[in-house]
């Protein structure tokens, strides 16, 4: 999602092109696809993993395509007016400021995984917590279904933690434009 965002972010024509397609796919449940993906890849780890980066690529794809295009266009020109290259107006210019755009994305995708992951195993698993989860339906023991659902949100829980000290590892000075922003 962030090559492809990187891509798309910098070329009106590549937008053109692919983001059409890109957001067609996006439209397509993936609930309705994940049998495919079970064919095609197998019942191992495999499909769910296809799964999983099919409902997380379009959130860290669109973060990036804003992050990219929300660099100051000062700062391009000023960088061009010293005959930066592309790369150089990229990596000095565009990516720092696309970057608290980019952790969004992934802050939301990491989310998101544990529900690829869970629709990965609800097709075409024999353990895992989905597989779980339709055990449970199965036997119509709620308890425990809501136990499995506490389990998958503290997972959730814990990966946005994750990724939110990542982000602030990673993006150490959005926290002092925030502030500035704030007028502290």
């Amino acid at each position: 999602g962030f090559v492809l965002g990187a891509l798309i972010g910098q070329s009106a024509l590549l937008e053109a092109v692919l983001y059409p397609y890109v957001v067609a796919f996006q439209t397509v449940p993936k609930v309705a696809i994940a049998p495919l993906f079970v064919l095609w890849f197998g019942f191992d780890t495999t499909s769910k993993v296809v799964i999983t980066a099919t409902i997380v690529f379009f959130p860290v794809l669109a973060n990036t395509i804003v992050g990219l295009r929300s660099a100051p266009r000062d700062q391009i020109d000023l960088m061009k007016a010293f005959t930066a290259s592309t790369w150089h107006v990229f990596r000095m210019v565009r990516l720092p400021h696309a970057l608290p755009y980019v952790f969004a994305g992934l802050d939301i995708g990491i989310v998101l995984a544990v529900i690829g992951a869970i629709v990965g195993e609800f097709v075409g698993a024999q353990a895992g917590l989905g597989y779980l989860i339709l055990q449970r339906n199965f036997s119509m023991d709620a308890g425990g279904m809501f136990a499995i659902l506490i389990v998958l949100s503290v997972i959730g829980i814990v990966l946005h933690a994750v990724m939110k000290m990542i982000a602030r590892r990673v993006i150490f000075w959005a926290d002092a434009f925030a502030d500035i922003a704030r007028g502290g």
